[in-house]
């Protein structure tokens, strides 16, 4: 008899890849992997990117039809015979071969009702008529269909093992190379804390200068308009003592008062010097070094000034003259065939690609009329021909854009939650960080940002689907 160990193997063997449990009335798709109905029909249940694209299988990726579930009664009665050995083993060797009714020993099978028997429970008129087996005889055909089973699934799971070895090297190198930029960001920080700190100590002492000269003319301006108000107001009050006088007091010396009244002017000095007013208005040219060394760390991205290829123009596609406009149309153009052309995926790449530094360009989209626009970069040698896989492993990094909401196009499609419909996005590129972002260029509100490793040429990319629907280019 099986032991409880080997049993735990087989039901380990059967399990469903969605929910990790066992399989629940299993069914199988066009690329032959098996699933629980329920499972499967959730999945299949999520809105993909594209609502006219077919589901794809969950391990292989390959598209099947939702209504083509075949039931899979073998595999289900192999489930069902694990589960019951699970059972048998765990009530011990002493009762599995013998029958709870009759106390006999268990020697039949009955296909029929899927029963183990005794003579007397096969003696019994109720399985009189039905097909009765020898317990192995009736076990092979099963051990069969288990080691066929076991077999596609030890496969399944050593490609399953090779994936997760290959994506655990990707992240390691990812790693390893956020951190690399760690250490570069904490060094040009560092760096930057130090110059600040100098430039800090250098424009406040100007200004405490700048300070102490002001207060000093100040004080200067208060003492000199001091004296010009005293000298008045000793004019003043001399004049009108004068005037107080008798006419023969009045009249003595009335012209020499009068004289020196006239001919005295009010000096009218400045509160802020010439010198001083010039080195004001100078002061910001000390902060170049400063925005300098911030333009330097801040690194600005080069604007990509690119333009459409129309050797790699889908043929429903229009270009515009200066090849920066593209419009869908359902009427195919006279369009050369080649093996840079798309010819089923409506999409066309930039005439340039990219091997390095930062880059930026704007994307300006109109979907008055439904549709959907897909803009990101592609790797040089991205298949042009036949079905086109819209996920970072076929070296595609993107998001599509229509109406109501925006996907992020990664190994499975995220639908995004934005605060506004972007309607103008920013791409960058940081080729050496391998940073893919993505922001709505009008808000400035992050959308997306993928993670590569470049090793080869990229290309901006763009898709475009529906009546009257476009885009054009700005940097």
């Amino acid at each position: 008899m099986a032991s409880a160990a080997s049993v735990t193997s087989l039901a380990d063997e059967v399990n469903c890849p969605i929910c990790q449990g066992t399989l629940r009335e299993p069914v199988t798709i066009d690329c032959g992997h098996n699933f629980c109905r329920a499972c499967l029909t959730r999945y299949c249940e999520i809105p993909g990117p594209d609502l006219e694209e077919s589901p794809t299988c969950p391990l292989c990726k390959e598209p099947f039809r939702p209504g083509s579930f075949r039931p899979n009664w073998q595999l289900a009665n192999v489930v069902e015979n694990i589960e019951r050995l699970q059972l048998v083993s765990t009530l011990g060797l002493g009762e599995e071969d013998v029958c709870q009714e009759h106390g006999e020993k268990i020697y039949f099978f009955c296909e029929d009702d899927e029963m183990q028997l005794c003579v007397v429970c096969r003696e019994a008129g109720e399985h009189a008529t039905h097909t009765m087996r020898f317990l192995e005889d009736a076990a092979a055909p099963y051990r069969e269909q288990i080691h066929k089973c076991l077999k596609c699934l030890r496969k399944e799971r050593e490609e399953t093992q090779e994936i997760q070895s290959r994506e655990n090297k990707r992240m390691q190198v990812l790693l390893t190379q956020v951190s690399t930029k760690r250490q570069q960001v904490i060094s040009e920080f560092a760096h930057l804390r130090k110059f600040l700190e100098e430039q800090q100590s250098i424009l406040l002492a100007q200004l405490e200068s700048l300070d102490g000269d002001i207060l000093k003319q100040r004080d200067e301006f208060d003492l000199l308009i001091a004296g010009e108000i005293c000298r008045f107001s000793a004019l003043i009050e001399e004049l009108e003592e004068k005037n107080e006088r008798p006419a023969r007091e009045l009249l003595t010396d009335i012209r020499s008062t009068l004289i020196r009244c006239e001919t005295r002017k009010c000096r009218k000095p400045v509160a802020v010097s010439p010198e001083l007013g010039q080195r004001i208005r100078d002061f910001p040219q000390q902060a170049l070094p400063l925005q300098r060394e911030m333009k330097m760390f801040l690194g600005k991205r080069t604007p990509a000034h690119i333009s459409l290829d129309p050797q790699t123009s889908h043929p429903k596609l229009l270009l515009s003259e200066d090849h920066q406009r593209a419009q869908f149309s359902y009427k195919w153009q006279n369009s050369p065939d080649n093996p840079q052309r798309f010819d089923r995926a409506t999409c066309v790449l930039a005439h340039t690609g990219i091997t390095g530094g930062r880059h930026t360009w704007v994307v300006s989209i109109d979907l008055a009329h439904g549709g959907n626009c897909t803009v990101g970069v592609v790797s040089e040698d991205v298949q042009r021909k036949g079905e086109l896989r819209l996920r970072p492993e076929e070296g595609v990094w993107a998001v599509r854009l229509a109406w109501g909401f925006v996907s992020a196009l990664g190994s499975f499609p995220t639908r995004l939650t934005l605060k506004e419909q972007p309607w103008q996005v920013r791409v960058s590129l940081d080729y050496e960080v391998g940073w893919v972002t993505f922001t709505n260029a009008v808000t400035r509100e992050p959308i997306y940002t993928f993670t590569a490793s470049f090793t080869r040429k990229v290309i901006p990319f763009f898709g475009l689907w529906g009546r009257g629907s476009s885009f054009f280019l700005s940097s």
